[in-house]
């Protein structure tokens, strides 16, 4: 039991005209922080991140007349590295890997034009394409 949230307190006195509210979550050094300790929130937050710069990133990506080596490239040092920026402070669990990774594996669809409607052994084959070096 975390002793600062369940003493039912709102706010923490510090000093002199000081006073602090207590959160269940906050952004530090563009990091979500929950009381919990856990990295849901931080997950969250990079995957919101993640999607807002692959949207921006769509019509670049999703261009046949840029070479896939190129538009891999492009993913891998602007969308996958704002996904994982700071990762490695988290205490990931297996939960956050499959956010993670499902959020990943969307994008690629989406930048190979692979819909719903096909296969799922040929949506597992789109794990093979984060090199980019071959084509679908």
């Amino acid at each position: 039991m975390n002793p600062v949230t369940s003493t039912g307190c709102t706010s923490v006195n510090i000093g002199v005209n000081a006073n602090l509210k207590l959160v269940d979550k906050f952004c530090y050094l563009g990091d979500m922080l929950r009381v919990v300790g856990d990295a849901d929130a931080a997950v969250e937050t990079r995957i919101r991140i993640g999607w807002n710069k692959f949207r921006q990133l769509v019509p670049l990506l999703t261009n046949k007349d840029i070479s896939p080596i190129v538009r891999g490239r492009l993913y891998s040092s602007c969308e996958r590295r704002s996904m994982l920026h700071e990762s490695e402070t988290w205490p990931v669990r297996m939960e956050n890997e499959v956010a993670l990774e499902q959020a990943e594996i969307r994008m690629l669809r989406w930048i190979w034009g692979i819909n719903r409607a096909v296969r799922k052994s040929r949506i597992h084959d789109c794990r093979d394409y984060r090199d980019f070096r071959r084509v679908p």
